[in-house]
């Protein structure tokens, strides 16, 4: 089995695509076969089976102070140096504080701004927020992990 596996949500998300295109070939298929499939392709007997082994995984967020990471706060790509870590290993979070290499303006009004260089925000295993923006978007989100 593969010691590298991806986040639920990154699973779920293959899911999704690999029944959009089997759909787009005629080749209709359930979410719960698209699952099994998924399963199948990371060397799982079945879905229920991959789930368990990603549920109980440690968190993914290997984060030190001095490392670097790139990603998106509130709508705006950024890179940033690690400041600080705090772990959860028994939630799955870890809190960051990051600096910003170039400061973030986080309103999105035209006429009005408001820039941060700082920010200190709790992430789950998948590197996001769970608080979100208006529009349904994490606020934060860390890319290429």
């Amino acid at each position: 089995m593969n010691g590298s596996l991806p986040s639920l949500s990154a699973l779920k998300a293959q899911a999704k695509q690999l029944r959009a295109a089997l759909e787009k070939r005629g080749e209709p298929i359930s979410h719960s076969q698209t699952l099994e499939l998924i399963a199948h392709q990371h060397g799982y007997r079945d879905w229920n089976t991959l789930y368990a082994a990603v549920g109980n995984r440690p968190p993914v967020l290997y984060l030190r102070p001095g490392d670097r990471v790139q990603g998106k706060y509130l709508g705006q790509r950024f890179d940033a140096e690690v400041l600080g870590v705090q772990g959860s290993v028994a939630a799955c979070r870890v809190r960051l504080t990051l600096q910003f290499d170039e400061a973030v303006d986080v309103v999105s009004f035209d006429s009005f701004s408001s820039f941060r260089h700082r920010v200190t925000c709790t992430l789950n295993a998948d590197g996001m927020t769970s608080e979100r923006t208006s529009d349904g978007e994490p606020h934060m989100v860390l890319s290429g992990l």
